[in-house]
């Protein structure tokens, strides 16, 4: 299976799967590891995991993110699990799992539950593995969100004297990412958004937030990411994404929700007959109540939130719903917002890389009309990730995206202004918002590196 960032590269030279090949990337869990596994999980792995295909490509990837991407597989959390169980307390890590809201969806359409009883349910079978803490990264999206407000509103405020302000481009997809930054120059990569990704800014909460209030030092976590995507495995080997301080990461483990049914196929385990447990909060004892998400049908809602926010900044406008216009395909769409006749603000959606690419094409030609663009590398947005909307020769399950896709648009959407978590920690944790703290934990940098001239021409 291909990791959609491969996808971009006009060439990517295909590794032979010799049995050394197979053997460094997935490395069955031995039942030395306390995993009890069957001979056929060698087959199930590497059909689901397997990454050399792709990660070959010179231009994606050197081969220490290859060998640190293959890392992050089953077998490193039953690596922390079995650590956990040896008397030397010393060696002994907290377990948290962060669970992406995209992925909830996928257990609750494959296993017939609702959205509320697949959290539970998966917050039950991760802790009877030995996980102490399974969180809803939503808290991160949240923040993620309104960070990217300010910034459009800011960068708009600019445009007349900063060549490069606009439009900008969403940065929480890392497929996007990575292509930008391996592929296109700086007249792309400075106008992406600097708001991390939730992933990101999940491993700042976890290891800094989080640690701070369990007084635990960060490198005694062990967080592993929930994910649609493989590309978030790469996301979480960025060196802004790693503390030298405490030498950890902080994600150090991403898993895609597809492993995580792998590894409950392996254990003969169904969702259905999981003891229900309520997922954990980063607050104390509290418990997250029933799953919310943000407005978009098909991700975080990176574009609603911001055309509203924007509308309101800008031009005193209060819009309730939007009316989203196709243009190409379905995967391409766009939204305006006019005043006294006069299109204000042109916003649009970029999904799958045919889309993508195009629009860079018109960017460069000085044809772009858009202020924001939401961009994602998976036609059909996140719940269509590589990770676990795949049927098992490798195709798309439409059947399976379009049952995620109603149980996703059925759960209640939570504006991110009204989370006083996330008020309160601006204030208590952050110093303010418009402290040097929170440029340093919600922010990033996104810059050109390794141009290859010819990239643009990909054939499709």
């Amino acid at each position: 299976i291909l990791c959609n960032t491969c996808i971009f590269f006009q060439e990517c030279s295909k590794k032979q799967k010799n049995d050394d090949t197979q053997s460094t990337s997935v490395d069955a869990l031995s039942s030395n590891d306390g995993f009890e596994e069957k001979n056929e999980f060698h087959t199930l792995a590497d059909a689901k995991i397997l990454l050399s295909d792709c990660l070959a490509c010179d231009n994606c990837m050197t081969s220490e993110e290859g060998a640190r991407v293959f890392q992050q597989n089953q077998k490193e959390l039953f690596r922390i699990l079995n650590l956990n169980k040896k008397c030397d307390t010393s060696k002994h890590k907290v377990l948290a799992v962060s669970i992406c809201p995209q992925s909830l969806p996928y257990f609750a359409a494959k296993f017939n539950l609702s959205v509320n009883d697949a959290a539970k349910r998966l917050c039950g079978f991760l802790k009877s593995l030995g996980v102490h803490y399974v969180f809803d990264t939503t808290i991160a999206a949240d923040f993620s969100i309104l960070e990217s407000q300010r910034e459009f509103v800011q960068r708009y405020q600019r445009r007349n004297q900063e060549e490069h302000a606009l439009p900008m481009f969403a940065s929480a997809c890392p497929g996007w990412i990575r292509y930008a930054e391996r592929v296109l120059t700086n007249l792309v990569t400075s106008r992406i958004c600097t708001a991390k990704s939730p992933q990101q800014i999940m491993g700042s909460l976890v290891k800094g937030y989080f640690a701070r209030q369990q007084n635990l030092s960060p490198d005694k976590i062990f967080h592993v990411i929930v994910a649609p995507c493989y590309d978030k495995k790469l996301e979480a080997l960025r060196e802004d994404f790693y503390t030298a301080l405490y030498n950890s990461q902080e994600v150090d483990c991403v898993l895609t929700s597809g492993e995580i049914v792998q590894i409950m196929e392996q254990k003969n385990v169904s969702m259905k007959d999981v003891t229900e447990v309520a997922v954990d909060s980063l607050f104390d004892e509290i418990k997250e109540g029933d799953v919310v998400r943000h407005d978009g049908k098909r991700s975080d809602g990176y574009l609603e939130h911001i055309f509203k926010h924007a509308a309101k900044e800008l031009f005193g406008m209060d819009v309730k719903e939007i009316t989203y216009k196709a243009l190409k395909n379905k995967d391409f769409q766009e939204v305006t917002l006019e005043k006294d006749g006069e299109t204000v603000l042109r916003f649009a959606a970029a999904y799958g890389f045919r889309n993508i690419q195009n629009m860079v094409l018109k960017l460069k030609k000085g044809k772009f009309l858009y202020h924001f663009v939401e961009v994602l590398a998976c036609p059909g947005g996140c719940l269509n990730g590589k990770g676990q909307a795949q049927t098992e020769d490798g195709k798309p399950d439409k059947a399976l995206l379009n049952q995620m896709e109603e149980v996703y648009a059925a759960i209640p959407v939570r504006l991110p202004e009204t989370n006083m978590h996330v008020q309160k920690m601006y204030q208590d944790w952050l110093e303010g918002m418009d402290s040097k703290k929170v440029q340093e934990t919600l922010h990033t940098k996104y810059s050109a590196v390794n141009q290859t001239a010819s990239n643009l021409d990909i054939k499709w």
